[in-house]
């Protein structure tokens, strides 16, 4: 017999026996769980317990198993088996013996092969079992209780309109509406307390009613479409129907003779899901020096849920005028957060994007909801992130002696005014110093506005001799009486230049006047009018210049009426022509024939409408005569986008079609068809009085 025996043999049945124990005893638990998640969250999250707790249940008994090791057989063999000499060790052992641990090793190898394996496992704990099957037992028992009394539906409830029948005739006595919405809603069964019913598009519409004497047969009557026959059970007639429309509806029985009043099916329809940017504040962001990422954060929001997984578009415009080149890349997304209001978070390295000064990368998210089948997709707002372009290098030779161009910005005459009455409010909190260079700074806006005016004068205005500006302090150079733009006259250049001639070198390189004939565009009253305005510019100028607003003020508000008056002058004259009237035919002279002199009425062109089946029955309702209720239904059924509340609409033509002799319905209908028209695209204008002449001959007449 070989010495070193496998513990195998022995080990298995203790190990199906500790995992059994455990199986047995945790088992219970893992029911209860599961039969807890589908009662309170549906069949789906029960299974996936189920599941989840056997897999938990299985990895326990696997490691209550591998705790029984060879360690475990030989203290357990030594501990049962007095005959082992505790030298059961020696048998299972692979290390090198001794030749006194050989001869014991060969004396116990036979005793061990004896032993039953089965008899080393542990007896069944069933104390253990017992108690914890009892325990899960009662929990389920309790849990099929509780959902028997939740799912078991309430008695019926007394019906609202029950009709006053006569002896025989049966009788609607009880009702019962349970609404199941679509599963995509997440929404939980209910009952409806009315017959009237408002429920998400999709839902199953379940009905239980009672009538008294029980009919033979029983339906339910959509207006002017299908019959859903009811079925007779053990609480009563049932029927059931799927809301995708609106419509009405009337509960129909065998022998019944008054018709009961209609009902509403209203479904509510799913809206779209509406996505909005959170971060950047504004649509359009620049991108700082050194940035190497941009996070961009959106928030989706739904009425029932808004899908976890949203598409990014990312588009590139890199590139400056006609060579722009257009890169567009996509990406899913994660949103966390709410099921209705869902919030995507993106990171986006921007040196993926191989942006370049003067480019532009916009960012725009795509989301979906739930809705089954048909989800509906819709792309939000996109965001900009703009690479600024480099600042244009400036001239560095002539920036004294000439502007390379014009200021992008000229401030309005109206902001010149309320910047010196601001700084006039000031003046006791401010230095004198302070105050002379923002009284300077104002007079130097007033100047760019003036020249701004000047170019459609061909700077005549300045023509005229002007005095120099007097210098705030005396230390200070004067400035230089020529002004870029200023109108004065530089005197005809000479036919060769001369060097160092500064006048030379502005005539060659600095501005040039505008050309005098820009004038024309204005007629000699507007041109007055500019002279004036100009002048007053000037007058505050010298006086801003000077540091006294208090004295620009008065110019100021001069210059700003003028131009107010330039702004409101006509531009367009006609000369003067005489008229040519026709030449009078001397034949018809004292005949009263008034053929081809005085022309027909007025007359109004007929608006043309393409739908004109609403029209034409709101004129037959005001009228005594037949209508066609029917093709006005079926208008009303394909046209519900349009109508504000259909289903009103539908319960008017069904009362008329009832008693179509009733005025009172007739002209409800007609105020419930108003609202659906079509409007003419244009108004009958009144006509004109004529002005003072037309109404003191009016007023003559009468």
């Amino acid at each position: 017999m070989s010495l070193e025996l496998s513990p195998d043999p022995w080990l298995a049945p203790a190990r199906r026996r500790a995992a059994g124990d455990t199986v047995l005893v945790w088992s219970p638990l893992v029911l209860v769980l599961a039969a807890l998640g589908w009662a309170l969250a549906g069949i789906a999250v029960g299974v996936v317990l189920l599941i989840g707790g056997g897999i938990a249940l299985a990895w326990l008994a696997a490691r209550s198993a591998a705790r029984l090791d060879t360690g475990w057989l030989v203290r357990r063999l030594n501990a049962r088996e007095a005959q082992l000499e505790d030298s059961a060790a020696l048998v299972f052992s692979l290390a090198q013996r001794s030749p006194l641990e050989q001869l014991q090793a060969e004396r116990i190898a036979a005793r061990v092969a004896a032993i039953d394996p089965a008899a080393l496992a542990d007896a069944w704990p069933r104390r253990r079992i017992a108690l914890a099957s009892g325990l899960g037992i009662a929990a389920l028992a309790g849990i099929a209780v509780w959902q028997i009394q939740e799912s078991a539906p309430p008695p019926l409830a007394p019906a609202a309109d029950s009709n006053a029948a006569a002896p025989g005739e049966p009788r609607l006595t009880g009702q019962r509406v349970r609404i199941v919405p679509p599963a995509y809603t997440g929404l939980a069964p209910r009952y409806a307390e009315t017959l009237d019913i408002r429920a998400p598009a999709g839902s199953r519409i379940e009905w239980t009613l009672a009538f008294a004497p029980p009919p033979q047969s029983a339906a339910l009557q959509l207006v002017g479409g299908q019959r859903v026959a009811l079925t007779q059970g053990a609480d009563g007639w049932s029927g059931a129907l799927r809301l995708d429309v609106p419509a009405l509806y009337r509960v129909t029985a065998q022998g019944m003779r008054a018709a009961l009043p209609a009902h509403r099916l209203e479904p509510i329809a799913d809206e779209p899901p509406q996505v909005r940017m959170i971060a950047p504040a504004s649509g359009l962001a620049t991108m700082q020096p050194g940035q190497r990422s941009w996070r961009v954060v959106f928030e989706a929001a739904d009425d029932y849920a808004v899908d976890t997984l949203a598409r990014l578009t990312v588009t590139t415009a890199i590139g400056e005028g006609e060579n722009v080149r257009f890169a567009e890349r996509s990406q899913t997304v994660t949103g966390t957060g709410d099921p209705r209001r869902r919030r995507f978070t993106i990171d986006l390295p921007l040196g993926a994007y191989g942006l370049v000064p003067g480019s532009d990368l916009v960012a725009q998210l795509t989301v979906a909801d739930t809705r089954s089948p048909g989800p509906q997709v819709v792309r939000g707002p996109g965001v900009i992130l703009r690479f600024p372009a480099p600042k244009p290098t400036e001239v560095a030779g002539l920036d004294l002696m000439a502007k390379q161009q014009m200021p992008a910005y000229f401030r309005s005459q109206r902001q010149v005014i309320i910047d010196t009455e601001a700084l006039i409010r000031q003046r006791r909190s401010l230095g004198a110093e302070e105050f002379l260079a923002r009284s300077n700074t104002i007079g130097v806006d007033q100047r760019l506005l003036r020249l701004r005016y000047g170019q459609f004068m061909g700077m005549e205005a300045e023509e005229t001799p002007k005095p120099p500006l007097p210098t705030a302090e005396k230390d200070e150079p004067a400035e230089p009486e020529h002004y870029d733009g200023d109108g004065h006259d530089h005197g005809e250049a000479p036919e060769s230049p001369v060097f160092g001639g500064l006048g030379n070198v502005l005539a060659d390189y600095g501005h040039t006047h505008d050309e005098s004939e820009a004038a024309t565009l204005l007629d000699p009253g507007t041109r007055d009018l500019l002279k004036l305005a100009l002048d007053a510019m000037w007058e505050a100028e010298v006086n801003l210049r000077t540091g006294k607003p208090e004295a620009a003020l008065p110019f100021e508000n001069k210059a700003l009426g003028y131009i107010k008056r330039i702004q409101q002058a006509t531009r367009i004259y006609l000369p003067r022509i005489g008229s040519q009237q026709p030449p009078i035919d001397m034949t018809r002279r004292l005949t009263g024939k008034r053929e081809g002199i005085v022309g027909g009425p007025a007359r109004l062109t007929p608006f043309v409408i393409e739908d004109a089946v609403p029209a034409t029955a709101w004129r037959a309702l005001g009228q005594p005569g037949v209508i066609d209720l029917a093709g006005l239904e079926g208008w009303v059924r394909g046209n519900n986008a349009r109508i504000r509340d259909p289903l009103a609409v539908l319960a008017a033509i069904d009362a008329l079609r009832g008693q179509p002799g009733s005025r009172a319905l007739r002209e409800k209908l007609r105020g419930q068809l108003w609202t659906v028209l079509t409007r003419p695209p244009a108004q009958v204008q009144r006509r004109g009085d004529g002005g003072a002449l037309g109404r003191r001959y009016v007023e003559g007449l009468r």
